[in-house]
């Protein structure tokens, strides 16, 4: 096998980095946000939303993406645990950058409020009817999962590191169009 068929396609590569940056801007965004007062707040919201809603798009190109170009295998050399662990990741990382998106337009949208996109557009609220308390909850639920997916961020670079540090399998270069991808 090819160094190059041992890593992501660049289109791939591409979609990665730029989710993986958009994500953690938007989750200091959102904790800016969070230690701000009104109306600072809400501008800073503002941004936080038409960031969500763009990994949103990111993320349904990356899946296109996915679905017509080759995903490498993972290295022969893996446990079976870390092969099943890094699997679950990456299906669990799918989940939050749709469901995440998708779930603070809903809350939004039960709160009546539009989402501006960077001052260019405006996406409606959802035909979903007021109900703040409804709005609420799921905007709890979204912080959670925001959370969740730091934390998971957080253990995907650490094993990238793992593999690469200590495995020597390639690991980080697997997603990088540069450096050794052993055989």
């Amino acid at each position: 096998m090819t160094n190059m068929a041992r890593r992501y396609s660049i289109g791939a590569m591409i979609f990665h980095w730029v989710i993986a940056i958009a994500v953690i801007v938007n989750w200091r965004i959102a904790e800016n946000a969070e230690h701000a007062e009104m109306p600072e707040k809400a501008a800073i919201f503002a941004d936080h939303k038409a960031l969500g809603i763009l990994i949103l798009l990111l993320t349904v190109g990356r899946l296109l993406w996915r679905w017509t170009h080759p995903v490498p295998p993972l290295p022969s050399t893996l446990a079976k645990w870390e092969a099943t662990l890094a699997r679950g990741v990456h299906i669990i990382f799918y989940v939050l950058l749709i469901g995440l998106p998708l779930g603070g337009w809903f809350a939004n949208s039960l709160a009546g409020r539009e989402i501006d996109m960077f001052g260019f557009f405006t996406i409606p609220p959802l035909p979903v009817g007021d109900d703040p308390e409804a709005a609420k909850a799921i905007f709890g639920l979204h912080a959670t999962g925001g959370s969740v997916f730091i934390y998971l961020i957080a253990l995907h670079i650490l094993g990238a590191l793992k593999h690469t540090i200590f495995d020597k399998n390639g690991g980080i270069f697997r997603m990088l169009p540069f450096g050794k991808v052993p055989g």
